[in-house]
Formats: structure tokens, sequence, C-alpha cells
């Protein structure tokens, strides 16, 4: 396990030879359908290490990045490195790393300081405002957090 601690953060301008992670966000035509395939887009590119950035934390079924657009003073991206693009497009052979996802996903908040609170959020497809089709959980904190969400 390696980790680059809370000073590897993305928020603001990219360091030099990476990308925004925004930058590449994939586009849609009608549907569903990516137009881009899956090993084109940012988040695979991040996985495979075509694109370097700042790690919060990496194991062998994951990467943690902090998103360029943050929604909260803490917002962290949580990465499967296997090549899933939504979650309702998982199998049931995906329970154990969807679960190991969310474990880290823990982890890495309480690393940040979010003991006192933390939310998760996936979303899939068009409607659920998915951008970058390569399966993501976001964890975002830092703040008291309103409800409804949106």
């Amino acid at each position: 396990v390696k980790s680059d601690g809370p000073e590897g953060s993305l928020s603001g301008s990219a360091p030099l030879g990476t990308v925004p992670v925004s930058s590449m966000s994939m586009t849609e035509v009608g549907g569903d359908v990516p137009v881009d395939p899956l090993e084109s887009n940012i988040f695979w590119k991040i996985v495979n290490g075509e694109v370097q950035v700042p790690k919060v934390y990496e194991d062998d079924k994951c990467v943690v990045i902090r998103d360029v657009n943050p929604q909260a003073p803490v917002h962290l991206l949580v990465l499967p490195r296997e090549k899933l693009t939504q979650l309702s497009k998982t199998r049931e052979e995906h329970i154990p790393l969807l679960g190991h996802l969310m474990f880290v996903a823990q982890k890495v908040a309480k690393q940040e300081g979010l003991a006192p609170g933390f939310r998760t959020v996936i979303n899939d497809g068009k409607e659920g405002q998915q951008s970058v089709y390569h399966l993501h959980i976001h964890v975002i904190g830092g703040r008291t957090l309103s409800w409804p969400p949106g």
C-alpha cells in the first residue's frame, strides 16, 4: 500500500506534466452510449499510469485521488483498477471489489480527518449525471453537508 499523503492535492492548477481530470471528461451521444472507449477516458489513464497525478491512496485494486473540482473541503475519488464503466453494469462477481472500494472510501475518509461524517456518492448513467464512464466513488466531507443533495 502506497500513499502520497494529503499534500497531493489536485485542486487548483495541475502539477507540471499532468492533465486536469475535468479537462478530459467523456461526452455522450443519445442514451447512455459513451463516445470514447473506456481505455481513452481520464480515469482509466490515471489508473493505468498513463497520466500521472498525486495519489492519496493506492493498492492492487484501486487508486484514490483528489477531485479537481471539489464540492467540499475534502473531495476524493476512489477509482477501481478494473475496467468497470458503471455501477449498474456490475455483476455478482464484482461484489468483493465493490466491498473493497467502500472499505477504502471509509479508510481514506478517516485518514483525511472526516471522522465527524462524510458522504459517498456514485453517479450512474446520463440521468445520474455521470460524466466519466469509469466507475468511481466520490468521498465528500470536511463541512456539514446539506440534504437533499440535488
